[in-house]
């Protein structure tokens, strides 16, 4: 083993034994939001910051979101020598120096000349420029996370000018640009309402001060703000309006700016399509004038936007000529790290290799700012991920005086020591975040060989800082780390309490979790999901006890709820604890959960304490025979290797449990499903004589806190029905819709929208005209892991699954009756795409219907139509369940020799509500 050296840091590395670990984080302000855009990533009116870069794990060298900054305060985006600035003691003087530190990312030497020129010019009795220095004072001590600091000098700068303001263009500049500091510090405390009026405050100012730079601004932070406040229709508008007022506009290089910043907000909130075009507008314009600092941040944005869609080659490119035209060597190796982290991402080890020593000659060249700090630790976290691959207890390939060397993977002593260089740095800049995060890394690093005391010591104390300035969105990511140091170093109690400290801080977060760090788009699966996962099979090792399991269970269902967050980039779901016997006293829930060793099963029974049981099998077999049972479902398939593997799923996941289930008189299975089990149909799992359907009814949920009870009842029964039977948009044709319409309406009173007449316009004036319980769309349609590729086809082109909730729910929001069941009868998972059925999961949720029905591929439409038909005649006898009516409508298909085989009628899921 390759033991790293004690780096002297100057810091206590080494606990007392008396000192307890520090686990709970200090008070945190548990927002009301339902999305953000990151809590430092704000707007400051009304000149574009250069875009900062992002990478996963750790958005160390910035986000993905512009920062619009006052024109006053930044002298441009200009590299400085901020080394060769003088003091002065002129207060004017002091402000621009200040404005030089601010714009360098040295942030307490800011404060410090500020503070010198407020002081000066309270002496002279000069209110304007004493109130102007406390709002820079403030917006230096919100990047600092010095909250009560920044509370104070904005509200001194206010109180100031309160009766001084004169109602011409400078004075309402000036007013505009405080409401714009009070505004980003509401933001950041969670103080939405007081953010979005202070913001159109803001934004009147700008106006009467004829500052259209200033306007735009204000007005894509207002759209943020509505994000956060679930007002999502309103954000949209907001933003389109921004996008057509700078269309209206002349070519020039604000124009290019305002583009870009609305280009990276429409990539955060997920309308990447739209961010694409828009930032490909704004580089045109950059190109015309020849401005390659523009062109260069632009480009980067374009590859981060890239990047979301999973287009890596283009990312790479983006990236590649936004280094090439970077004007400063911080924006060139910012550009450089985010294509070695997607080099990496791809698993592309040798063009990663060819770019380290370029990325190592340029590190020294940084200017000492916050920065070139994140830029450093970004870079050794790259370069760990890399040594992952590599045995550390073989002969290091790089020596510490080598640090520049060429060479295929450094050695740990030589991150080790670019780590603490970084954490020296943070120190003199006093930036705590920066500090934490360099801590954190180096005691990753540590962790990574297998020095657990130096390990542990180091991210306690980054947790600590974190913790100090209230930046949980750090904090979870040591939490998780020191979790997993516990674990291997045996004290599986602490584990477990670190671990749900992290799951805590993530829950806490959970409507933000898009917004804590954009770089969870690109990585949830890598960043968030194993702190969740791992806290289940701590819970589960052992021997659990019914308090475990129900914090177990608690964590799943939480976790299903952030990956739906993490799909939509949105989060406004209202949810409560509920127990199965609060729902279905014949219902059963049952949780499978794949980790690494073991599948795990809890299965929940009204009136009973929670039972587990597990399988010791390795998860690339669960996976391995997942991926086969759904290649056999395909008729062409053997029956006789489909049935084989559908039983081997079953003795997993249903035979231990099956004698309590017929002791408690379950009639219905409920199935809260993990991974890749979610495209499979349980139905056809088999016990050797019969399919699971043929015992059970059988439904989906995305867990038990989102189900609302309540039957649909016969006389309830009204249809809206749409569908196509021609082919349309290079889908084949589906010539049984208008016999499965038909019948349909002869079973209950239905309107019918057939090919032509079936258009998202006509389709939204039908639900908000008449209250419709039941939605038929009888069209093609597919589930995506992302929610950009889930769609339903009509006449005249898609409806995209954010489009559709919006229009599904129109009825909710004007205080109507929401519908009860949305039955979508020709839709797909996408092929090839393993979490495909997430968004069959977030459209039935975020559709807000209670009930949803959809099949998990496309199936003969002569069945469908069949199914259907037979659903809906069951649906009108009494006392029956959506969930028994779908039921019997695959048991008739069962039954007939044309469509015995699962193909025909396992694909059929209900989800959500299953009364």
């Amino acid at each position: 083993m390759t033991f790293l050296p004690r780096i002297r840091l100057k810091m206590a590395v080494r606990r007392s034994r008396t000192q307890k670990i520090a686990l709970i984080p200090s008070r945190l302000k548990v927002f009301s939001r339902c999305i953000g855009l990151g809590l430092l990533t704000l707007f400051l009116i009304t000149w574009v910051f250069p875009t900062q870069a992002q990478h996963p794990p750790i958005p160390l060298t910035g986000s993905t979101q512009a920062q619009f900054l006052s024109r006053e305060l930044l002298t441009g985006n200009k590299e400085q020598d901020i080394n060769s600035v003088q003091e002065d003691n002129n207060a004017l003087t002091q402000l621009e120096q200040g404005k030089a530190f601010y714009a360098a990312g040295r942030f307490w030497q800011a404060i410090r000349v500020w503070q010198q020129a407020m002081q000066a010019y309270q002496a002279q009795g000069d209110r304007i420029h004493h109130a102007l220095s406390l709002s820079y004072l403030s917006l230096a001590y919100q990047e600092l996370g010095q909250w009560h600091e920044a509370e104070q000098t904005i509200t001194q700068s206010l109180n100031l000018v309160a009766n001084l303001l004169k109602p011409t263009p400078n004075h309402q500049r000036l007013l505009a640009q405080l409401l714009n500091t009070q505004a980003s510090l509401h933001y950041v405390q969670g103080q939405m309402e007081a953010a979005l009026e202070t913001w159109k405050q803001a934004e009147q100012a700008y106006q009467d001060a004829g500052d259209q730079t200033g306007v735009f601004g204000s007005q894509i932070n207002q759209a943020q703000v509505l994000q956060a406040l679930g007002l999502y229709r309103r954000s949209q508008i907001t933003l389109e309006r921004v996008q057509t007022q700078l269309q209206t506009q002349p070519d020039s290089s604000l124009k290019a700016a305002g583009l870009r910043s609305l280009g990276v907000a429409l990539q955060v909130v997920g309308n990447l399509e739209e961010s694409q075009q828009v930032l490909q507008q704004s580089l045109a314009i950059t190109q015309g004038f020849d401005s390659a600092s523009d062109q260069s941040a632009t480009l980067f944005s374009l590859g981060n936007t890239a990047r979301a869609l999973q287009e890596f080659e283009d990312a790479i490119a983006y990236y590649q000529q936004a280094a090439s035209t970077a004007t400063t060597t911080l924006t060139q190796v910012e550009a450089q790290l985010n294509q070695l982290s997607l080099l990496i991402e791809t698993q592309n080890w040798t063009d990663a290799q060819t770019l380290v020593p370029q990325i190592y000659a340029q590190l020294s060249n940084l200017p000492l700012n916050r920065a070139a700090v994140y830029a450093q630790v970004n870079f050794a976290e790259s370069l760990i991920k890399m040594g992952s691959n590599v045995d550390y207890t073989k002969p290091a390939l790089l020596g510490e005086r080598d640090i520049i060397t060429p060479a295929p993977i450094p050695n740990p002593s030589a991150i080790a020591q670019l780590l603490a260089r970084a954490i020296h740095q943070a120190r003199q800049l006093n930036d705590k975040r920066a500090e934490s995060y360099a801590l954190g890394q180096l005691g990753h690093l540590y962790m990574k060989t297998q020095q657990w005391l130096e390990a542990r010591g180091l991210t306690e104390k980054a947790l600590t800082l974190a913790q100090g300035i209230q930046a949980t969105e750090i904090a979870y990511r040591w939490q998780w780390q020191l979790s997993q140091i516990l674990q291997h170093q045996g004290n599986l109690t602490g584990a477990i309490a670190a671990n749900r400290e992290a799951v805590h801080t993530l829950q806490s977060l959970r409507r933000d979790l898009v917004a804590i760090n954009p770089d969870v788009q690109f990585s949830f699966r890598e960043t968030v999901e194993p702190i969740y996962r791992n806290l289940v099979e701590l819970l589960l090792s052992n021997q659990p006890t019914p308090e475990l399991l129900t914090q177990a269970r608690e964590t799943i269902e939480s976790l299903r709820l952030a990956e739906l967050e993490n799909f939509f980039r949105e989060a406004c779901w209202q949810v409560q604890r509920q127990t199965i016997d609060q729902i279905d006293p014949q219902a059963s829930v049952i949780y499978p959960i794949i980790l690494p060793d073991h599948f795990a099963v809890i299965v929940s029974l009204p009136g009973k304490p929670l039972r587990y049981f597990q399988t010791d099998v390795a998860q690339t077999q669960i996976d391995s025979t997942i991926e086969q049972l759904l290649q056999a479902l395909n008729p062409v398939w053997s029956n006789k290797e489909r049935l084989r593997l559908s039983q081997q799923l079953y003795d997993w996941l249903i035979r231990p449990i099956e004698p309590e289930l017929k002791e408690n008189e379950i009639k219905t299975l409920v199935f809260v499903l993990d991974d890749a089990l979610r495209n499979l149909p349980m139905a056809a799992l088999y016990d050797g004589q019969q399919y699971l359907i043929e015992n059970y009814n059988i439904a989906l949920s995305v867990g038990l806190q989102l189900i609302e009870p309540r039957s649909l009842l016969p006389q309830q029964l009204k249809a809206l029905t749409a569908g196509l039977t021609e082919a349309r948009g290079g889908f084949p044709a589906l010539p049984a819709v208008e016999l499965e319409v038909q019948n349909i309406a002869a079973q209950i009173p239905t309107k019918v929208f057939l090919n032509q007449q079936f258009t998202h316009q006509t389709l939204q004036e039908q639900i908000e005209a008449t209250p419709f319980p039941v939605v038929h769309l009888a069209t093609h349609g597919q589930f995506s892991s992302k929610a950009e590729n889930t769609f339903l086809l009509t006449w005249n082109g898609r409806i995209k699954v954010k489009d559709l909730d919006q229009l599904l729910q129109t009825r909710q929001r004007q205080n109507t009756n929401p519908i009860e069941l949305l039955v979508l009868s020709a839709c797909q998972t996408a092929t090839g795409d393993k979490r495909a059925a997430l968004g069959l999961a977030g459209l039935a949720v975020r559709s807000g219907a209670r009930s949803t029905l959809a099949t998990l591929w496309s199936v003969n439409d002569e069945s469908t139509a069949q199914l259907m038909v037979e659903f809906y005649r069951q649906l009108t006898q009494s006392q029956v369940s959506k969930a028994q009516a779908l039921r019997q409508a695959q048991l008739t298909l069962l039954r007939q020799p044309n469509y015995q085989h699962p193909f025909y009628w396992a694909p059929f899921v209900l989800v959500g509500n299953w009364l």
